[in-house]
C-alpha cells in the first residue's frame, strides 16, 4: 500500500502545501513545533478540509471522502479510550467501527500488542503505556488503510517509552501499511523510521 499527498489549505496565516509519497512503513514527520505535522495528520485523516489537491490511499482518492470513510486509524498523544467500556469493549467498538476484517484480526491485535491480559481492565486502571497500546489496538482493529500516529509517546516518561517502543517496531515489521508518524524526539526517528519527511513553515522541505 501507499499514500500519495499533494495538499494545500490555508488557515489565517498559516499555509499546508505537502507532495509527499509515504510507502508500507513508518514515515517519520519531523519539524519544529508550528511547521504542520499534526495538520497535515488531520487533513489526512479527514479531520481538517483541505482547499485543494488529491488524498491517495492505495490508490483511491479519499479527499472528498468524510473522515468515517477514510479507512485512517489517528492515534492522538492521549488515549482517549471510552471511560464507560474496559479494554475489550474498547476494542470490539472500534470494530463495529471500522470496515469488515477477517475473524483473526482480532486475536492477531491482542497477539500483536499482548493485550491480552487487560482485557477486563478499565481504562481508569490502566497505565499510561497500557492505555496508548490499547488505543493502537483500536486504531487497527478499525481495518485502517492508512496510520497516523500523531506523538503517541510525548506524555509518557522514558520508562514507559522504552517499553512501548517495541510495540511499534513490531507493528511497522508486521503490517503493509503506510504509518506517519510525528515526533519532536530524534531518538524516536532513528529508530522507526523507514523514511523521513522534514517540514518547514508549513512545507515538505525533504522527503
Amino acid at each position: 500500500m501507499s499514500l500519495d499527498l499533494d495538499i494545500h489549505l490555508q488557515r489565517g496565516r498559516f499555509t499546508l502545501e505537502v507532495q509527499v509519497t509515504a510507502p508500507a512503513g513508518v514515515t517519520v514527520i519531523f519539524g519544529p513545533s508550528g511547521s504542520g505535522k499534526t495538520t497535515l495528520l488531520r487533513a489526512v485523516a479527514g479531520l481538517e478540509a483541505v482547499d485543494r489537491g488529491q488524498i491517495v490511499i492505495e490508490g483511491s482518492d479519499m479527499t472528498e471522502r468524510p473522515a468515517h470513510r477514510r479507512a485512517v486509524g489517528y492515534l492522538f498523544q492521549e488515549p482517549r479510550l471510552l471511560p464507560h467500556l474496559n479494554v475489550l469493549g474498547n476494542l470490539k467498538f472500534a470494530q463495529k467501527m471500522g470496515r469488515e476484517v477477517a475473524p483473526q484480526s482480532f486475536d492477531e491485535v491482542i497477539a500483536l500488542l499482548e493485550l491480552g491480559d487487560l482485557l477486563e481492565r478499565t481504562p481508569f486502571a490502566l497505565s499510561g503505556g497500557e492505555a496508548q497500546r490499547v488505543a493502537l489496538g483500536r486504531a487497527l482493529l478499525s481495518a485502517p488503510k492508512c496510520l497516523c500516529l500523531d506523538e503517541p509517546l510525548s506524555a509518557l516518561d522514558q520508562g514507559l517509552k522504552h517499553r512501548i517502543l517495541p510495540y511499534l517496531e513490531r507493528l511497522r515489521d508486521r503490517t503493509d501499511i503506510p504509518i506517519l508518524y510525528v515526533t519532536h524526539d530524534a531518538a524516536e526517528m532513528a529508530r522507526l523510521a523507514d523514511h523521513i519527511v522534514l517540514m518547514q513553515a508549513g512545507r515538505s522541505v525533504l522527503s
